[in-house]
């Protein structure tokens, strides 16, 4: 079975193929956006299901899950591109260190 991390390895060398014809560094940019595009349409569906938008959208839920989701899967490739070899153990060093708080407080 695929671990999540073995999925975005998959996922980047398909869209690295789709997407030959950029400059490297070009590439990289534009997955950070990517990742502030799909957290913004989190926002969106979560306005909507509030009621606070004024195109009439109705959201569920379930749509701000997707799109939170999206959010990930963006953030994940944009490590994967920045630095393919790395990204596993920079994303496993980096949770450690901000979940710290939060093993701590469960441990008490």
């Amino acid at each position: 079975m695929d671990t999540l991390w073995d999925d975005i390895e998959k996922l980047s060398a398909v869209c690295r193929t789709a997407d030959a014809h950029l400059p490297d560094e070009e590439l990289k940019s534009l997955q950070v956006g990517k990742v502030a595009e799909e957290a913004g349409e989190a926002m969106h569906a979560l306005h909507g299901l509030k009621g606070l938008t004024t195109c009439g959208d109705d959201h569920a839920w379930s749509e701000v899950q997707n799109d939170l989701v999206g959010a990930v899967i963006a953030a994940l490739l944009a490590m994967h591109y920045i630095d393919p070899t790395g990204a596993r153990a920079t994303f496993e060093e980096i949770f450690h260190r901000r979940t710290r708080r939060g093993r701590e407080a469960a441990a008490a």
